[in-house]
């Protein structure tokens, strides 16, 4: 592929460079103009770079970032990403991304106009993790970019969002647990909440489970789906006029949903302890009940967790359960997702092998212990104790003898 180098009638040097072959089958010829001869052969030298590493933009004018996060989220993250990650894409592109940035070409947009969006985000108090999703899912949308050879370059990687603060989660206590426990005793579906603290499953996992996940006599549950709410999206091409794709006369796509657990190794056979089997049999019995008194409304889905009518449970409305069955046992507010940190809280204090915790909480990767094993007060303490006997042994064995009426020189 060669280059031509010549001076115009204009009296500026020019280049044109043969980048590769256009969609209609021309050659894609580049060009670059500049007062000097050596100033074009540096331009020419960086586009001969630029197509050998294979950084070429592609031909053409390019779009603008709206037009590139709508092409992107509706044609490509839609289709291969999970419904909840395409919902929260969703919401960044269309509330924060395209008002923000939407008017800026592709490859002129710059890391200065992102953090001049992220501190607008911030300056209308929204959270930094708000202003951090924003800043992953632009991240996202300007890498294909650059792989399609849309841009050269993602000015997001050399942008800086504002610092993010891990949020401090509290695990419930032993304690603050057997108190949740006792009262979800006393509710319908209260056993769900038992799943959920004493073996830490999801709250899409704990929903998705039906009466053939059960094996009561080998005391497994078996996690082979989640069940989740969806949100809805326009089916007319965004012409109804209304904002929310719940209110689109051709909505699609939301609801109640079934889909696969989160991760290959969120496919798990997991021990459940003898006292929450039992409760989970009570629990068998009392929903055959409210079977037979439903008669043919009786919607039967298998469900573990069913609402009187056998239809499942809704996510939303197990989340408002839950904050009500905190309050009435007197603990304080917590996320449902807690439960979870809970329970691999509790593994952490059994000393339970990080592998085994692992397969039972269904995570792929053994960093996970890291976010979700917090240690408890009390272990704190007893580490402190075991540390004080063995630093301070020999003052122990002198306060016994003090007590024993034994001298001590001063």
């Amino acid at each position: 592929m060669t280059a031509s180098i010549y001076e115009g009638a204009d009296g500026r040097w020019h280049g044109r460079v043969t980048m590769g072959v256009r969609d209609d089958g021309r050659p894609d010829r580049r060009h670059v103009s500049a007062k000097t001869e050596a100033e074009v052969i540096r331009k020419v030298r960086e586009l001969e770079k630029d197509r050998d590493a294979g950084r070429t933009k592609r031909p053409g004018r390019a779009w603008t970032v709206e037009k590139w996060l709508d092409h992107w989220l509706e044609n490509i993250a839609a289709g291969s990403v999970r419904p909840k990650t395409y919902a929260g894409y969703q919401t960044a592109v269309r509330r924060h991304l395209i008002p923000g940035l939407g008017g800026h070409r592709t490859d002129r947009l710059q890391a200065e106009h992102i953090e001049k969006l992220y501190a607008a985000m911030r300056a209308k108090k929204l959270k930094a993790g708000t202003v951090h999703h924003a800043h992953r899912t632009l991240r996202a949308a300007l890498n294909e970019a650059v792989r399609r050879g849309q841009i050269v370059k993602n000015p997001v990687l050399v942008a800086r969002p504002p610092r993010l603060q891990e949020e401090e989660i509290e695990p419930l206590t032993v304690e603050e647990a057997q108190r949740v426990l006792a009262v979800a005793a006393r509710r319908r579906n209260g056993v769900r909440y038992a799943v959920a603290l004493s073996i830490g499953l999801r709250q899409g996992e704990a929903l998705g489970l039906k009466w053939a996940d059960v094996n009561e006599d080998a005391g497994t549950l078996a996690i082979r789906r989640a069940l989740q709410r969806h949100t809805w999206r326009h089916g007319c091409g965004g012409e109804c006029g209304k904002k929310r794709g719940a209110d689109c006369p051709s909505r699609y796509g939301g609801g109640l949903a079934i889909v696969d657990t989160k991760s290959r190794a969120g496919r798990r056979v997991v021990g459940v302890p003898r006292p929450l089997m039992r409760a989970l049999t009570a629990h068998r019995i009392a929903q055959q009940a409210e079977r037979e008194r439903a008669g043919s409304l009786w919607a039967d889905g298998g469900w573990v967790f069913a609402q009187p009518t056998g239809k499942p449970l809704d996510p939303r409305a197990d989340y408002e359960e839950w904050r009500e069955l905190l309050k009435a046992a007197k603990v304080r507010p917590a996320r449902l997702h807690d439960a979870r940190h809970t329970a691999a809280t509790m593994l952490l204090v059994l000393k339970v092998p990080t592998r085994a915790v692992m397969d039972v909480m269904g995570w792929s990767n053994a960093s996970m212990a890291g976010r979700y094993q917090h240690v408890p007060a009390e272990v704190l303490t007893g580490i402190a104790r075991q540390v004080g006997g063995l630093l301070w042994a020999a003052d122990d064995d002198q306060n016994e003898d003090d007590e024993d009426g034994d001298s001590v020189a001063v």
